[in-house]
């Protein structure tokens, strides 16, 4: 700072004569109290993330030092400067005042009359009770604005009336994967759909059955294998192994999985009772390749059954839920046998004997006019043959019911057998009926009838 410009300051404060020696200190004391304002602002200005410094980081940095804020200069528009000499070597810096047009203020629109101030108290709870008063809405008008729709996708009326913005929220906390988790998902999931090198899919899911520290993975996996599945049901290939990393998974001893069950059994469930699943009639020139999908139904009713034992517990409606969705398929006569068949062992997977003897034994007489169409047609018939695949389903889950009984007869005679062929007969229907008797299964016919 310049001795001449304190000599000025002291002079217009009605100090003439100054001593040289305080002339230099005061001008050293305000270089340093000068820099330590700048310093001070600097930081507001950072912390601001800007670049440019505004004269309120110098009033922030004043505040801060304790210091008498400067008052007239709070704009956060940079303030333009000029220059004008008085005299040879002592040019002097002044604000330069804005240049307004008069005509432009007159002729600009008025700003809009703002509201008028107003401010009403009201107690809004009184010791946790709301008191019965305008303010406060009604305990009918709380319950319908929460049954009211809400979120980015509704109606605005009613999101006005449910006080909602239509605004995404956003969650403030991040799941970050390191690299080499990012890396891992990757290679797993592309080895476990490499259909021309099968050790790659071998070591994938042996990776998922074993490794340990796959915690963070596994809502990305769960959601892996719900959109292959939905959007891959044309391929069998592709739904078969989206099973077998559920399996994996569930294999797996070290991860957690009971909050993910209610994710994991959809995708399950699909390839189970779907209605159309590997490709079109059209597109596949002889049966056989058509009736593969029942290889995949199989495999979804096992991974079901295994769901069911190892997670069951953890939620008391999982079975009920299952047992009534397969319920619901295999009353439906609008469904594919294909669906009805992943019902069928979708009972015997949930609750084995005791779920086929209160929910399939009551219905298989009506069922009877379902499969009577089918089994009718000709050999090689791709109906006759799917009709066949459900009848051997349901001869399979009516063994499950021997696991409960034991045996109470080693042998028969010829007039029980004929006896208990026209009870079967007329309680199951002809078709099962009749595979039940030739059978020989003379345990489990009994097991059925007492049922």
């Amino acid at each position: 700072m310049d001795i001449d410009t304190v000599k000025d300051v002291a002079e217009s404060v009605g100090i003439l004569n100054l001593n040289k020696d305080v002339t230099s200190a005061l001008c050293r004391d305000v270089e340093y109290r000068m820099s330590l304002v700048l310093e001070h602002a600097m930081k507001f200005m950072r912390h601001s993330q800007r670049t440019i410094l505004w004269s309120s980081d110098i009033a922030q940095a004043l505040r801060a030092l304790d210091v008498e804020p400067l008052y007239g200069y709070e704009s956060t528009r940079p303030l333009k400067y000029g220059e004008a000499s008085i005299g040879p070597g002592q040019p002097l810096f002044y604000v330069e005042d804005e240049e307004l047009d008069f005509e432009k203020l007159i002729n600009a629109p008025l700003p809009k009359v703002p509201r008028e101030i107003s401010f009403t108290a009201h107690w809004l709870a009184v010791e946790g009770v709301q008191p019965t008063i305008p303010q406060n809405p009604t305990s009918n008008e709380s319950r319908n604005l929460e049954l009211l729709p809400k979120g980015p996708n509704t109606n605005p009326a009613l999101a006005a009336m449910a006080n909602a913005d239509n605004t995404t929220t956003k969650p403030q906390v991040k799941h970050i994967l390191s690299k080499e988790l990012q890396l891992y998902f990757e290679k797993v999931c592309s080895s476990v759909l490499d259909e021309a090198q099968p050790e790659y899919r071998i070591a994938g899911l042996a990776s998922l059955r074993e490794d340990p520290g796959l915690h963070q993975l596994v809502p990305y996996f769960v959601q892996f294998v719900a959109e292959k599945v939905t959007h891959g049901l044309q391929d069998l290939f592709v739904l078969t192994q989206m099973m077998h990393v559920t399996d994996a998974l569930t294999r797996n001893d070290k991860l957690n999985l009971s909050p993910y069950v209610a994710s994991m059994i959809p995708p399950v469930l699909t390839c189970l009772t779907g209605r159309h699943l590997g490709p079109n009639p059209g597109a596949v020139g002889n049966n056989t390749s058509l009736l593969d999908h029942f290889d995949l139904r199989d495999l979804a009713a096992s991974l079901l059954k295994h769901l069911c034992q190892k997670y069951g517990r953890f939620s008391h409606n999982l079975k009920p839920r299952l047992a009534r969705s397969c319920l619901k398929t295999f009353l439906d006569p609008r469904k594919p046998l294909g669906s009805h068949y992943g019902a069928i062992l979708g009972f015997g997977a949930v609750g084995g004997g005791e779920v086929v003897r209160s929910l399939v034994i009551p219905n298989l007489r009506e069922y009877e006019d379902i499969l009577r169409g089918p089994l009718s047609g000709s050999e090689g018939d791709l109906k006759k043959a799917e009709g066949e695949k459900v009848v051997s389903a349901i001869l399979r889950v009516l063994d499950t019911m021997l696991m409960d009984d034991v045996p109470r007869m080693n042998g028969h005679t010829d007039d029980d057998a004929s006896a208990l062929s026209e009870r079967l007969i007329e309680q199951l229907g002809e078709t099962i009926g009749k595979r039940l008797v030739d059978s020989g299964n003379v345990a489990l016919a009994k097991v059925v009838l007492d049922a």
